[in-house]
């Protein structure tokens, strides 16, 4: 999966998460996944609640529409944002062509 594709109700973008970093941050990261680096620790699901306000902090969006689809447990996760895919789309494209 690319780092973010267009759906009917949104976009779907994957992830690789590094807990315990200093500060909350998304930038590019491959071509299969955007990097985030959360300060929260991947304990009792906090790492997922602030991987979740990030997203939606960034996207523009409450946090109800960022879903965790899979990867709960693990590094890489995918979550879905619901809203209009193209301005969801140009958002992902300006974070991923920004420099780490």
């Amino acid at each position: 999966m690319p780092a973010w594709v267009p759906r009917p109700d949104g976009i779907a973008i994957a992830v690789r998460v590094t807990p315990r970093s200093s500060r909350d941050r998304l930038a590019a990261g491959t071509d299969e996944h955007f990097a985030v680096w959360l300060a929260a620790p991947p304990v009792e699901g906090a790492a997922n609640e602030a991987l979740i306000a990030l997203v939606a902090r960034t996207f523009g969006v409450p946090k109800r529409d960022v879903r965790l689809t899979a990867g709960e447990t693990s590094r890489l996760k995918r979550l879905s944002i619901s809203g209009d895919a193209a301005s969801l789309a140009e958002i992902a494209a300006s974070h991923y062509d920004a420099a780490p």
